[in-house]
C-alpha cells in the first residue's frame, strides 16, 4: 500500500504564501515576517521559496531566474529570533472521531511547521499526555520538513491529558517568553483553564487550537446510553433526550469561549473547528481568519 504523506505537494507549495503571526512585542527579539521595533543582530542566507505577488524584487535570486526561468526568493536569518513552540495533544482522547482528531491534528501540525520554516521561524515541537514529551526542534528551511513529517507519523496517542503537570513541565523546561501554538480537544477531568491562564500570566503569548470531533460538541444519540470515557475507562449510564442534547452544546459552547477568554488574557488568539474540515480550508478559512496564520 502506498505511503500518503501527512500533507501533498500541491498544498505545501500554497503554504508558502503563509506566515505564523503574533501580536506581542518581545524585548530584543524578531522573526518571520512579523514586524518588531527592535534590530535583529546580523543575516544569514539560508534557504529560498517561491516568489510571490507583493514580494520585493531585491530579494530575487536573479542568477536562478536566468538558470531555470523561475523567480525565487532569498531567505535570510536574523538573529535573535522569537520562541515558537508547538504543543500537540496526543492523549487518547485524540484517538476519537470518524476522522480521528488525532490523525487532523498531526497534519495541522506539519502545515504549521512547513510555514514556519519556509519564513525560517525555528519551532520547538512537543506532544503531550500527562505530560511533556522529549522535544523535537526544527528549523533551517523548507529542506528539513522531511525530518518534522517522519517524527509526526511516528507519534501515537495514549494516556490520560493533565494539564496541570504539562504547563509545569513547560514553565520549568521555558524561562524565555515567546509564542505557544496548542493543538488539542482540550478534554481534561481536572479542567485546562487554570494551567493555561499560568501560561499566560507568565508572558506567553497562546494561539489555542480546539479541534473537535462533530459528536464532540453535537451528540447524535439519544435514549439510554452508555459512555466509556476513552482516556479513564470509566462508563457513564445515562438517558439523553432532545432538551439534554442541546443543553450540551450550550455547555460546550460556554467552555469553548471559556478558552478564547484564556487565550485572550496575554494578547493571544483561540480558535475552534471540528476535525472533519478539509486541511486547506481549515488554514485559509478560521485560522487566517483568526489572524494565526496570513
Amino acid at each position: 500500500m502506498k505511503h500518503r504523506p501527512l500533507i501533498d505537494q500541491a498544498l505545501l507549495e500554497k503554504l508558502e504564501r503563509l506566515t505564523l503571526r503574533w501580536q506581542k512585542s518581545f524585548p530584543g527579539l524578531v522573526g518571520g515576517h512579523n514586524s518588531s521595533r527592535f534590530p535583529g543582530a546580523g543575516q544569514e542566507f539560508l534557504d529560498h521559496r517561491h516568489f510571490h505577488h507583493g514580494d520585493d524584487y531585491r530579494a530575487v535570486n536573479w542568477r536562478a531566474y536566468l538558470r531555470l526561468d523561475k523567480l525565487f526568493l532569498k531567505m535570510f536569518q536574523v538573529e535573535p529570533r522569537i520562541p515558537v513552540r508547538l504543543l500537540l495533544d496526543a492523549s487518547d482522547s485524540m484517538s476519537t472521531g470518524a476522522v480521528r482528531k488525532f490523525d487532523a491534528a498531526r497534519r495541522l501540525a506539519a502545515a504549521l511547521c512547513y510555514v514556519g520554516l519556509v519564513r525560517l521561524d525555528t519551532i520547538v515541537l512537543h506532544a503531550f499526555a500527562e505530560e511533556l514529551s522529549d522535544p523535537f526542534t526544527c528549523g533551517g528551511g523548507r529542506h528539513r520538513f522531511a525530518g518534522v513529517a517522519a517524527y509526526l507519523e511516528g507519534l501515537c496517542e495514549g494516556g490520560a491529558t493533565n494539564y496541570l503537570a504539562v504547563a509545569r513541565d513547560f514553565a520549568s523546561a521555558y524561562r524565555q517568553r515567546g509564542l505557544l501554538i496548542i493543538i488539542s480537544d482540550f478534554l481534561d477531568d481536572s479542567g485546562a483553564e487554570k494551567p493555561l491562564e499560568y501560561l499566560a500570566d507568565l508572558g506567553h503569548e497562546l494561539h489555542l487550537i480546539h479541534l473537535w470531533a462533530p459528536e464532540d460538541r453535537e451528540p447524535p444519540w439519544e435514549g439510554e446510553l452508555e459512555l466509556l470515557d476513552a482516556e479513564t475507562g470509566d462508563v457513564l449510564r445515562l438517558e439523553v433526550n432532545t432538551a439534554a442534547r442541546q443543553a450540551y452544546t450550550a455547555a460546550f459552547d460556554d467552555y469553548s469561549r471559556s478558552l478564547q477568554r484564556v487565550a485572550r488574557r496575554n494578547g493571544g488568539r483561540y480558535v475552534g473547528f471540528p476535525a472533519d474540515l478539509p486541511l486547506e480550508d481549515a488554514l485559509f478559512g478560521p485560522l487566517s481568519r483568526a489572524g494565526s496564520v496570513r
